[in-house]
């Protein structure tokens, strides 16, 4: 038996510019009709010439056509209603595509390439092209990611262990938030640091004694028994403009958990929610290279 590899997009470095992609398949279509036409994403249009592409599927979509390979934990995303007002919104697709590289030109022409590959199975339903801002930091300012395990040990966190259904593959969290910069910049650095637990300069965190029950880090951060790999990106514009979230994880549990945390459910309401909420949430389920070259079958001249 040979080896199985994940999607290698999920764990590529020095990508500056992002675009993501949500799709519903096509009224009548359904997830096994459709899979000639996501074949086409392997096309060299679509996934060479300095692209990363990572291709997932809703827990419906790729239960139907790879039951086999599916966890057993696959589930669509659902709402959270947290304390205080606070909310996550379920708006789950059917696929979610993300395509990363060097500059914005190069990653646009790749996402509409992709969404032409699949146009006659499925709808457009979401996109959102990211940035990197400030090496790295969020629009806060503040650097984001801090807490992610090395690139060397980044598989243990984001993949199905190998003998599993769906080995390899990954769990995917994908939701955007909108940030209220002014509200937040209002506060001064020192409570701005409160909020997130971490300084502002240098990212480090602050200690027990002077680090907040409700800061944004002792909120998300499970130790690491249950580690999640982000790749977050800001995106947006003047008037509107934020975090487009993306993790991806072994077990989904772990974002059921960091969210119940995050809201309320399960102790103190995360203060960053004060000045940042989600718009959108899905569940996705980015399946390993084999399990994709198996559903496609062999590659045409």
């Amino acid at each position: 038996m040979g080896f199985t590899f994940p999607q290698f997009g999920i764990f590529a470095q020095g990508t500056n510019a992002h675009h993501f992609l949500e799709f519903d398949l096509a009224p009548g279509v359904s997830a096994a009709q459709a899979l000639p036409s996501f074949r086409r994403l392997r096309t060299p249009d679509v996934s060479a010439g300095g692209v990363n592409l990572v291709v997932a599927f809703g827990a419906d979509a790729w239960r139907e056509v790879a039951p086999s390979m599916a966890p057993t934990s696959l589930a669509p995303f659902s709402e959270v209603v947290g304390t205080d007002g606070h909310r996550a919104p379920a708006t789950q697709h059917d696929a979610w595509l993300w395509i990363s590289g060097s500059n914005p030109d190069v990653t646009f022409d790749h996402a509409r390439a992709a969404a032409n590959a699949i146009a006659d199975v499925a709808v457009l339903a979401a996109e959102q092209a990211g940035f990197t801002y400030h090496e790295g930091r969020d629009e806060t300012g503040f650097v984001d990611g801090t807490a992610n395990p090395p690139v060397r040990r980044a598989a243990d966190a984001a993949l199905v262990p190998l003998g599993q259904p769906g080995e390899a593959g990954s769990h995917v969290l994908a939701m955007r938030w909108v940030h209220n910069l002014d509200a937040f910049h209002r506060l001064s650095i020192d409570e701005q640091q409160q909020v997130i637990g971490r300084t502002k300069p240098l990212s480090i965190e602050l200690s027990d004694d002077d680090k907040p029950p409700d800061a944004h880090i002792a909120r998300v951060e499970l130790g690491d028994e249950f580690e999640i790999f982000r790749r977050s990106v800001p995106y947006g514009t003047v008037g509107e403009h934020g975090l487009y979230f993306v993790a991806f994880s072994a077990d989904p549990s772990t974002y059921q958990r960091m969210l119940a945390r995050m809201f309320g459910l399960d102790g103190p309401r995360d203060r960053l929610t004060d000045f940042s909420r989600p718009v959108s949430g899905g569940y996705y389920f980015a399946p390993s290279n084999a399990a994709l070259r198996e559903l496609a079958g062999p590659e045409e001249d």
